[in-house]
């Protein structure tokens, strides 16, 4: 296997069992079979956990900015040795073909982690005002949460920048995909990051990720999910006043405008919104047409759609895998039904399986037309490869229909008239706005309005969520 820790914690610069006997089977969704057993925690676990971070902040929280940039730099190298276990070990435990696991998964870590270093180096922490000195200090000791659909993106994407601002961590990755996170571990351990400044355990959501939550060692907690796990984190950290940050649900719209390149537009946008077989919480997966092209549209997402080769996750020409697990794909494949059941018109995909495939958690690449702005699967987030395709008739009208959403996470435009697309982008209730489907940056803020979460991660903005900020008045007469 890709580690020797499954049923370990690392706490305090050690490994360690479990305080408890219950474990978890880790499953492969592609076979539907259990391949490893991770240990979960308890009360015990996340207490000690705490405790080493804690003692550990009393020190770190006075390393240097130096410091701070070598240690990560060293975390970077030690990650970049690991690729191909961490790339393993997510197709294995997400599902993902392996070459989307090597070139995007694993890669995307490397790169948060560079644009960490790169903006450390050049961050300020002190500035003078007036006679006040203002400070911006670490905040303490960080609960951080994670996802199963992008294992290192969401650890990288809290870990990195938290250090940088010189907090402790306590990391909880997901537990439906492990493995990775056990591997990251091992990277920190090998990078020698100081004993407490970084913490693993595994557990369960309503029980170690609540337990971190409400702790009263924990100064914040970062919490990477769905907006309703998202609500119940708030309220466990409410009764200490943390601060709390979270990147949740989305239900983003892509709006094609009538000066943009039609085909390749609508094939891109089927590809976006079924990458990672759909789980992206911001997915593009509301599709907004002008209605003179609508007709033209539909058909050529159906082509985009059925090109995608969907198998075996070993397979590099493969384009998607399973989904996670059982849950995942019957909560998919309810609201396949529900649309159908709403008079929403099947254009490609549907319902179960596809053809040939009788074990793994397999969806088939799905596209609705027909789909009016009330209808379910136009408001809820599927977490699946399942495309709403919506006609519009004007500028306005599309903005309206963009915004009509409890989420904010991001939204997309296809254009032709820059300026023109420029102009709907401040108008959009969004976080994060992408023009032309432009190449990932990692420099750009990332979170949400609204239901989709407060807070923001990524480079300098991920820092900021990490400090304090304190002033000292009479710094200077």
């Amino acid at each position: 296997m890709y580690t020797k820790n499954d049923l370990n914690f690392f706490i305090d610069g050690a490994w360690s069992p479990s305080s408890t006997d219950i474990t978890l089977d880790v499953v492969d969704p592609s076979t539907e079979k259990s391949f490893a057993k991770i240990a979960l925690g308890g009360s015990a676990d996340v207490d000690r956990a705490m405790k080493a971070a804690r003692a550990a902040f009393e020190t770190f929280a006075f390393s240097t900015k130096e410091e701070r940039v070598a240690l990560l730099e060293r975390i970077c190298v030690e990650y970049e040795k690991r690729a191909e276990d961490l790339a393993q070990a997510i197709t294995r435990e997400l599902g993902c073909p392996i070459s989307f696991s090597r070139d995007e998964q694993v890669a995307v870590g490397v790169a948060h982690l560079n644009a960490t270093i790169k903006v450390l180096r050049d961050m300020s922490f002190d500035e003078v005002r007036g006679t006040s000195l203002i400070a911006k200090e670490p905040i303490g000791v960080c609960a951080l949460i994670t996802p199963w659909n992008w294992p290192m993106n969401q650890i990288v994407c809290k870990v990195a920048p938290a250090l940088a601002a010189g907090c402790t961590v306590v990391l909880k990755p997901s537990e439906i995909a492990p493995m990775s996170g056990i591997i990251f571990a091992e990277i920190m351990d090998a990078a020698g990051t100081p004993p407490g400044v970084f913490n693993l355990i595994n557990g369960t959501g309503p029980d170690a990720g609540q337990l971190m939550a409400e702790h009263p060692e924990a100064d914040m907690v970062s919490f990477t999910g769905s907006t309703r796990a998202g609500v119940a984190v708030a309220k466990a950290a409410a009764d200490t006043v943390k601060r709390v940050a979270q990147e949740l649900g989305g239900k983003s719209a892509n709006i094609i405008l009538d000066d943009a390149d039609l085909e390749s537009s609508v094939t891109m946008g089927v590809q976006s919104c079924f990458s990672n077989s759909g789980q992206s919480c911001d997915a593009p997966t509301r599709m907004y047409v002008p209605r003179a092209q609508y007709e033209r549209a539909l058909e050529i997402a159906k082509q985009a759609a059925a090109s995608l080769k969907v198998g075996e996750p070993s397979d590099t020409s493969n384009d998607l895998g399973p989904v996670i697990s059982q849950v995942q794909f019957d909560k998919i494949q309810s609201y396949i039904s529900i649309a159908q059941d709403e008079g929403a018109v099947l254009v490609t995909g549907g319902p179960g399986r596809p053809d040939g495939m009788q074990t793994g958690f397999y969806v088939k690449p799905t596209v609705f037309g027909g789909v009016a702005p009330d209808m379910t699967i136009s408001r809820d987030e599927i977490f699946g490869p399942v495309l709403a395709i919506l006609p519009y008739e004007t500028d306005e009208e599309v903005i309206a229909l963009a915004n009509d959403s409890v989420y904010g996470l991001a939204a997309y435009i296809q254009a032709g008239d820059i300026p023109r697309a420029r102009r709907m982008a401040r108008k959009l209730r969004a976080g994060s706005v992408y023009i032309n489907y432009p190449d990932h940056d990692p420099m750009a803020p990332f979170g949400g309005y609204k239901q989709s979460g407060n807070g923001r991660e990524y480079a300098d903005w991920g820092i900021h969520d990490f400090l304090e900020i304190k002033g000292i008045v009479g710094w200077r007469a």
